[in-house]
């Protein structure tokens, strides 16, 4: 199998946003995002997507001091596991450390990922998205290799597999969409290494799980984050949890 380079990309808008007011929309919203955090009502999605405006909010644990990251637990698979993702806005693509076997994988927190046999085929444009700099190569057509580097000299080599991500939803309910995403089973620990499951990728390309869900009709492709002085916070997909009101939009160049 021939590495192929990832592009990475930078989130193209950054949400600013407070929860201000005492307003009816307000508390609805603020209900609706807590609710979020726990268990919503369950419901198999297959197919049938609700295109209601809707939202993903997810915890974040972690600190800028002394931990240095951030990471929220995403549960993916039939039957469905939880692993730990550390937040990428600077790349993306999201990938598990993954048991296909593994070449050679690092300390994680969970049991590595057993994938599916679920391959994205080198044609999809998922995959053509990875290797947007003209190198994309189809040495096996039923696969599509990846390669991503980070900027602390870590990298991940695997292929894409498509499985499900079980999500609640501010609209109370959970879906359970079929996203791409890589089985990484070799991994090269960087200098800011520390015990992962995976990466969460929040860039704004075709792979990025944020633009794989807007690609579904289930959130609009936008994400925030809201951090605590005393570490964690929470992250959201979409953009019915808020006043756009009393946002600040700052646009971000593409070329970044």
């Amino acid at each position: 199998m021939g590495k192929e380079k990832e592009g990475f990309c930078v989130v193209g808008i950054l949400v600013l946003f407070l929860f201000l007011g005492s307003s009816a929309a307000s508390d609805d919203k603020q209900k609706r995002w807590r609710k979020a955090m726990i268990s919503g009502e369950t419901m198999a999605s297959s197919m049938l997507i609700n295109r209601v405006p809707s939202s993903i909010v997810l915890p974040l644990h972690g600190n800028v001091y002394p931990n240095g990251y951030y990471n929220v637990t995403l549960n993916i698979g039939q039957p469905s596991k939880p692993y730990f993702l550390d937040v990428d806005t600077g790349s993306d693509l999201t990938w598990l450390q993954c048991d296909a076997p593994c070449v050679q994988c690092t300390e994680a927190p969970h049991p590595y990922y057993r994938p599916r046999n679920n391959l994205v085929p080198c044609m999809d444009p998922i995959c053509q998205s990875l290797h947007s700099n003209g190198d994309h190569r189809c040495e096996n057509p039923g696969q599509c290799d990846y390669e991503v580097e980070y900027a602390d000299g870590g990298s991940s080599f695997g292929v894409l597999v498509r499985d499900t991500f079980n999500l609640n939803f501010t609209s109370e309910k959970r879906h359970s969409p079929l996203l791409a995403l890589g089985c990484g089973y070799d991994q090269f620990p960087g200098g800011s290494h520390h015990p992962i499951d995976g990466v969460l990728g929040l860039g704004k390309g075709k792979s990025s799980i944020v633009s794989q869900l807007s690609s579904l009709g289930l959130v609009r492709n936008v994400i925030g984050h809201c951090l605590s002085g005393r570490g964690g916070g929470f992250l959201f997909f979409g953009d019915d949890l808020y006043d756009s009101s009393r946002v600040a939009w700052t646009p971000m160049s593409p070329d970044v």
